[in-house]
């Protein structure tokens, strides 16, 4: 069983009770870290995520079966009031709480699909070099994002894109999507460029001092829709085999000069930090 598959089991075994990412990440014998990264490159979802998906998928099954009290329902569900569990429902099932009791039924596709990990790995992926990695300046433009809003990053890369190539400090023609700033539901994502220093840049400009690091580095001339299988691959089948234990830092997408934004075709590669 990988990390993330050994999660899930934990999960589904003791998700009723006051379980977080320690305990998640114990079950999977890597560190949180890792587990979270991993998590997210698996299902599209965070551990917590994920746990509040599967209390509420209890709650809708509870409530198609005639529970004559919401806010109870909403209280096993881990929800301290009646507004924030309908809130919460609505945006997972498209229903209120209260139209899925009396219809008396929520679809099982529905449900299921809730819960859904992508298993299928990249075949043979190995590092193509290992690298100790300088300090790095990084500029772009910044948002937060949860596992499950993280679809939207590319429209970050259309806002920046005008930007690249006219960044104060620019050093050259390489983008990198940083991902940085992590917790447990969420983490900051960078699409930038290196830059020799913060002098001349304007507010607009996100700003991450990456200290020197270690990484193993994944390269392909696959084309970008591949990334997020890439990134499962790498978290859920390469690393908690290779030996190599993440560090605790941004991991980063690099898009050399030869990179297409426009045919997303080209070759990138993924830096991952290790220890050691």
């Amino acid at each position: 069983m990988t990390p993330v598959q050994k999660a899930i089991w934990y999960i589904e075994s003791h998700y009723l009770k006051d379980i977080g990412l320690d305990d998640i990440a114990a079950a999977g014998g890597v560190s949180r870290f890792h587990m979270s990264r991993a998590f997210a490159a698996a299902t599209g979802q965070s551990v917590t995520g994920y746990i509040r998906a599967r209390r509420l998928i209890d709650a809708a099954l509870a409530l198609a079966k005639g529970a004559p009290d919401i806010l109870a329902v909403a209280l096993d569900a881990g929800y301290g009031s009646h507004e924030a569990f309908t809130r919460a429902f609505r945006d997972r099932f498209g229903q209120t709480p209260e139209e899925v009791r009396a219809n008396g039924s929520v679809s099982q596709t529905q449900c299921l699909e809730l819960l859904k990990m992508d298993e299928t790995f990249v075949e043979n992926l190995a590092p193509s070099r290992f690298v100790d990695g300088g300090p790095l300046l990084i500029a772009g433009f910044g948002q937060r994002y949860t596992s499950e809003t993280s679809l939207a990053i590319p429209s970050l890369w259309q806002r920046f894109g005008p930007h690249f190539g006219s960044v104060p400090g620019q050093k050259n023609y390489v983008g990198y999507g940083v991902c940085c700033n992590f917790d447990d539901d969420s983490f900051e994502y960078i699409a930038g460029v290196e830059v020799k220093d913060f002098a001349d840049l304007t507010s607009e400009y996100t700003r991450l001092r990456i200290p020197p690091q270690r990484y193993a580095v994944f390269a392909t001339t696959d084309h970008i829709s591949m990334i997020r299988r890439m990134t499962h691959t790498v978290w859920s089948k390469w690393l908690p085999t290779s030996g190599h234990e993440a560090a605790d830092g941004p991991n980063f997408e690099l898009y050399p000069e030869s990179f297409d934004p426009a045919t997303g075709n080209g070759g990138y590669e993924i830096w991952i930090p290790i220890k050691g």
